[in-house]
Formats: C-alpha cells, structure tokens, sequence
C-alpha cells in the first residue's frame, strides 16, 4: 500500500530549517578559522524564521535570516606571549630569531671573581632621578610602564596614584603604588662589589635609573623586593614560574654592565640554566648609556653618555672580549669598530689581547 505524504507542518519544517541555518553558520566558523574546529564566538547569531500566513497543513513561506556572524579567533590560534611553567622561552639555536643569544653563551663570558665588599653605601648611586626632564623621576616611570592599565596621577605633580600591577616574583595582584616598590634586579649593593666600585659617578646614576633597558627594573611588591634585598641568585630566586626568565635577565644585566660574578653565584647560576633553561635565549644586550670599566680592570671611567658607549666606528658593540673573540675580530685597537675603553683593561689602546 503506497503512502501520500501531506505537506510538511510548519513546527517541523521551523525546526528542519533551523538545523540547515546552524550547519551553515557551523561550516562558516570552520572554514574562517582554516578547518580549526576552535572556540569562536557568534555574535547575534539569531536564526529568524518567519512563517507566512497559512493552517497547519499549508507548507509555509518560511523565511530564514542568519544575521550577521563575526568569528573571533581562539586563543588557541593566537601566538602567544605568555612564558611556560618554567619562564623559559626555549627556541633551538638553529631557528632563533634574529637578535637573540643563549643565556648559557653570555655567561660563559662573564669574568669570575672575589666581589669588591668594602665602602658601599646607597647613597653612593643618585636614584629616582628625572633624567629626561618631563617631571617624572624613574620610579614614576617604571610605575607607568609596568601598570597593565593606564595609571591615574597627582594632576599637579608626576606622582602616581594608582595603576595595576603584578608582581612577577611572587604572584602579588597590587592597585595602589605604596605597596609596590622599583626593584634593581641586580641590586645596587650586589653591582657595587661586582665592579660598580669602580665606576665614576655618572655611571652609577645612569645605572639606578636606567630605562633604556627594561630588565633592570621592574615594579614589584614591597615584602618580595625586601625579602630579595641585595641578594643574588645563589641565596634568592623568584616563584618558580618566572626562574628563567629572571636568570636570564640576571645574566644580561651583568653583561651588559660588565659586571663579574663570585663564584658560588656563577655557580648556581650555570647550574639552574643548564637543569632548567637550556635553550634560554634572550635579546642580545646593548651597550649601556655611558661606558663602564671592565670587570676587574681598575681605574674609573667618567665619559659623558654617549649612544655608542665608546665604541670604535659607533655601529659595532661586544658585550665583553669573549664575544669579540667570538666574532673572531680580538684584539681590538682604539678606534676600530668594537673597540671601548671599557674593554681596555689596562689602556694601552688594544682591547682584548690576551
């Protein structure tokens, strides 16, 4: 016996034609996300179904309106800037960006030796100082910069009312800058005895307020700043998240200020890089706003800041003479590329000679 089907009834025709709307939106989201089958997000993804007069048993003249879709990509397709459990940001040295070295290189060239523990005193290093003239001094700066929201401030003076700050050494959530303090990661008293002793008094104030590299200060909170105080990686060390990221910026600070390391602190340091950060890379380190003695030479240098540091020819910059003996252009005579007077242990005009 054959059966003759009637006309669809209208609730189930509405509900045939929404599943088809669905499936449709449903391949758009797949197809703009490259066949990611990731978490979008529809905005007014209404399915409209408008049924034209008729009784139950008249097919209706159904209208069906997708609105608009916007697809917003998942974090899951973003790059992402956020450090691993570790804080290491591991790339291989065969597919690193351009303008990063290993952590584990720059410390090699580092020199070791006893630290330098007489006459230190904080007053010794001008800090929080306006050194460019806006009317904000360095800690106001780095209250602003470090802030993931735009600060509020004094309308009449450059101070800081309240901001929103994460302090990276322990975890702290802080909204009001009296419970955060400007933390020198290598501090003042540890760059004092590895080579800061050493330095004229223009450089110990470029180096308490320095800005042109952001690794050597950073807002954090006051009980993690003092339970740190002046210690170094061999007696203190962040939450374990940010351990890598830390040593490496531990290892460019020095660097790039030619300061030495002890040896249980180079010890510890090798140690945790190569059990924890292999594959650390950072950016390379610039030169540093004045040029400075290197580690263990004697003798202060006080040279007007300049942008190339003292370098010979002003485009070519060695951290130390390891890296010259790296790019195989040691020893370096006074007024060749590379060449400073920070690398002249005892200024004879040849850098690097031995």
């Amino acid at each position: 016996m054959s059966i003759t089907r009637g006309p669809l009834r209208a609730p189930v025709l509405e509900r045939r034609l929404i599943r088809v709307a669905l499936a449709l939106a449903s391949a758009v989201l797949v197809s703009c996300s490259g066949g990611r089958a990731a978490t979008s997000t529809v905005a007014s993804g209404t399915v409209l179904a408008t049924l034209a007069p008729g009784g139950p048993d008249t097919a209706p003249s159904t209208t069906v309106a997708v609105a608009s879709t916007r697809v917003t990509q998942s974090s899951s397709t973003r790059p992402s800037t956020a450090p691993s459990p570790t804080g290491q940001q591991a790339t291989s040295s065969t597919d690193a960006p351009d303008g990063t070295v290993l952590v584990l290189d720059l410390l090699a060239g580092i020199v070791v030796e006893n630290e330098h523990g007489a006459g230190y005193q904080r007053s010794l290093f001008e800090h929080w100082v306006d050194l460019d003239g806006d009317g904000c001094d360095t800690r106001a700066e780095v209250l602003t910069r470090d802030s993931s929201s735009l600060v509020q401030r004094d309308p009449y003076r450059c101070r800081v009312v309240e901001g929103d700050w994460y302090s990276v050494y322990d975890g702290w959530q802080e909204t009001l800058p009296s419970e955060i303090d400007i933390d020198h990661v290598v501090a003042l008293k540890e760059a004092w005895d590895s080579g800061a002793w050493d330095w004229s008094p223009t450089a110990r104030r470029l180096y308490a307020n320095d800005l042109t590299d952001p690794r050597t200060l950073r807002a954090v909170s006051d009980n993690s700043n003092r339970a740190k105080s002046d210690k170094d990686p061999s007696n203190w060390l962040p939450m374990s998240s940010f351990v890598c990221t830390y040593l490496g910026d531990w290892v460019s600070i020095k660097v790039r200020w030619n300061l030495s390391m002890d040896q249980s602190e180079f010890g510890r340091v090798r140690n945790l890089l190569t059990s924890q950060c292999p594959g650390l890379r950072v950016p390379a380190p610039t030169a540093p706003p004045v040029d400075v003695p290197a580690a263990g030479s004697g003798g202060a240098v006080d040279s007007v800041p300049t942008n190339d540091a003292g370098v010979g020819g002003g485009d070519v910059y060695f951290a130390n003479c390891a890296a010259a003996r790296a790019a195989g252009a040691a020893p370096l005579r006074e007024g060749e590329p590379g060449y400073r007077t920070g690398l002249d242990r005892d200024r004879d005009g040849v850098a690097c000679e031995g």
